[in-house]
């Protein structure tokens, strides 16, 4: 009967999704919201709507190109609102989109108060805000406040003169002692993107500290006229109507002021480690995650908070080493970041279920009850595929996406995850657009291979643009097959995966708002847990971590849960329904979630 049941929810939800995800045609802006509940949207009445929420991280240039120039712009993503609506999504993130000379595509910001004209207009912009609140769906800017781009009038007026009234607002140093420019940079630090963090200004006889790019020189956050000029920029965004910013290299703001020499990195045999660009590499605490960090953030939240009938949310790009740092970020009065993303899960990067019970169990216990945020790709990585194993890839996918999504978290997933659109990087160097892997090849391959076009259908160009033109990165091979209007008519898709997840997640108490607790925590092959939710039917959760099947029997006990019967509300496809909690038969990375009777 579960099996019965399953299957005709399948039928439901792809009758619906085929319903909204008929492609619009580029270009095409929809202009009524499908499905739309008719309610205020949840970002203008409650304060908490972002706990539990789907994040979707939106890549601009590779969503949807509506006017035929190869690449995705703003015109096109409000095309594709319904199907977005129709999947679940609360909130989407932008990458940026601002005026920028796209050294690093858009996080090399000349203007942070309009839209670079590849992407449309101030207005196009505003219509995507309108329309997607029609249909209760909020937008993140990323609001990239580390560095600008060296074409920004702020930094050309700071490079003009050493007594320009805006030298103070970027990092200025004189070189080391003994040396002769451009070889005696202040000290050895190194950009994330290979060689030297220093770079030589002939014209005033000093060096500028950029943390990424040579393009991309670091502002000066100890400058309180940088930070008001920051802040006002939040207002500005604010005022336009996102519901919240996504901070980019936000630990990175602030340097050691001694501006002494890092350490460097050493191997089990004490020898310096050399990294993909060929440079010694060093370790990073000088440069990152400093205390005066929070400092910002709580003023940057102060500032959102001053929005009257919203929530702004506030999320940080945090790469930290420890559950201790994580929560730090949140304030020690909960007054800096709402949602830091925590790495920590997502990134394992192998299929280790001890390390996945550890890192989920320090976000359940080791956050003050914060709500964590997980991810597990984005542009700036390969995607979800790195776990596979190349024969139960799609299965490993389901796995992980049921860890997303049946967890205690904020979830946000990259595009294209959903149709299990997998990293396609370049096959030589020729080929690469990423400035990365330019410097990196072939060790580093760059990050064109996660940010490729989404693809909607299986004709040209997988529907991402029209017939004959060429987009901005090649579309791969699999849209044939992975792509939404295939996967809408298939039950066993994992679209139709991903769709049955996102709605469990909304509709099922003890998955949105249930405590999140593992359980059989001595199998090492199996990841189980258990959500609960006060007055509501419990659900139990297993995913198998490994190319075997697996055999497993649930241990409520030390939860007060003697039931062994349970109703199937979500199995990997062609797995059978349990007879019992104490016999669940779990395929090659399979997936069972039950609701305890």
């Amino acid at each position: 009967m579960n099996t019965i049941r399953t299957r005709i929810a399948g039928a439901a939800i792809a009758f619906a999704l085929a319903s909204t995800f008929t492609p619009a045609m580029p270009g095409q802006a929809t202009s009524k919201a499908e499905g739309a509940s008719g309610k205020a949207p949840a970002f203008t009445t409650n304060p908490a709507w972002y706990k539990s929420a789907l994040i979707y991280e939106i890549y601009p240039r590779s969503f949807q190109d509506s006017n035929g120039d190869g690449i995705g712009d703003l015109n096109g993503i409000t095309s594709r609102l319904d199907y977005l609506k129709t999947l679940g999504v609360d909130a989407i993130w932008l990458t940026p989109i601002y005026p920028s000379p796209q050294v690093d595509f858009g996080y090399d910001i000349s203007n942070y108060e309009d839209i670079d004209p590849q992407y449309g207009t101030l207005a196009d912009f505003d219509h995507l805000i309108a329309e997607a609140k029609k249909r209760n769906i909020g937008i993140i800017m990323d609001l990239v406040l580390n560095h600008t781009s060296d074409k920004h009038p702020w930094f050309i007026q700071s490079k003009s003169s050493k007594s320009n009234p805006k030298r103070d607002w970027y990092v200025w140093k004189d070189g080391k002692a003994g040396g002769e420019p451009p070889n005696n940079p202040p000290n050895n630090w190194e950009s994330v993107f290979g060689h030297s963090a220093w770079q030589w200004d002939p014209g005033t006889h000093q060096y500028y500290y950029h943390r990424f790019y040579i393009q991309q020189p670091d502002l000066n956050w100890d400058n309180p006229q940088v930070r008001k000029a920051m802040y006002d920029v939040e207002r500005f965004w604010i005022n336009r109507g996102v519901v919240g910013f996504r901070l980019d290299a936000i630990t990175s703001l602030f340097e050691d002021p001694t501006f002494s020499d890092e350490d460097y990195v050493k191997d089990a045999n004490g020898n310096i480690k050399i990294n993909a660009y060929g440079d010694k590499e060093v370790k990073t605490d000088k440069t990152d995650n400093l205390p005066k960090v929070n400092d910002v953030l709580a003023e940057l939240r102060k500032t959102a908070d001053q929005t009257k009938g919203r929530k702004v949310v506030l999320i940080g790009e945090t790469y930290v080493s420890s559950i201790a740092d994580l929560r730090r970020l949140y304030g020690e009065h909960n007054d800096a970041l709402d949602l830091p993303m925590d790495m920590q899960v997502g990134f394992i990067n192998k299929l280790d279920v001890s390390e996945f019970r550890k890192n989920i169990g320090d976000a359940e216990t080791g956050l003050n009850g914060n709500e964590p945020l997980f991810v597990f790709d984005n542009h700036d990585n390969p995607r979800w595929d790195r776990y596979g194993d190349g024969t139960h890839n799609q299965d490993i996918g389901r796995m992980l996406a049921t860890v997303l999504f049946a967890s205690r978290d904020t979830a946000m997933m990259y595009y294209g995850d959903e149709i299990a659109m997998v990293t396609t990087p370049p096959t030589s160097k020729d080929q690469v657009k990423d400035p990365i892997g330019i410097t990196g090849w072939p060790k580093e391959k760059g990050r064109d291979g996660e940010r490729t076009p989404m693809q909607w259908n299986s004709d040209s160009n997988a529907g991402f643009a029209k017939d004959g033109v060429t987009p901005w990165l090649p579309i791969p091979s699999s849209y044939k097959t992975a792509n939404v209007q295939t996967e809408v008519s298939d039950y066993d898709s994992m679209l139709n995966w991903y769709k049955q997840l996102i709605e469990l997640r909304r509709t099922n108490p003890a998955i949105r708002d249930g405590q999140h607790v593992m359980v059989n925590t001595d199998n090492n092959n199996v990841l189980m847990w258990l959500r609960q939710a006060q007055g509501q039917p419990a659900v139990v959760v297993a995913c198998n971590f490994t190319a075997q099947p697996q055999k497993v029997s649930f241990d409520l006990s030390a939860q007060g849960i003697t039931s062994k019967n349970a109703k199937t509300l979500m199995k990997t496809p062609g797995s059978s329904d349990p007879a019992s909690l104490d016999a669940v038969q779990l395929p090659p990375f399979g997936v069972y979630i039950g609701q305890v009777q």
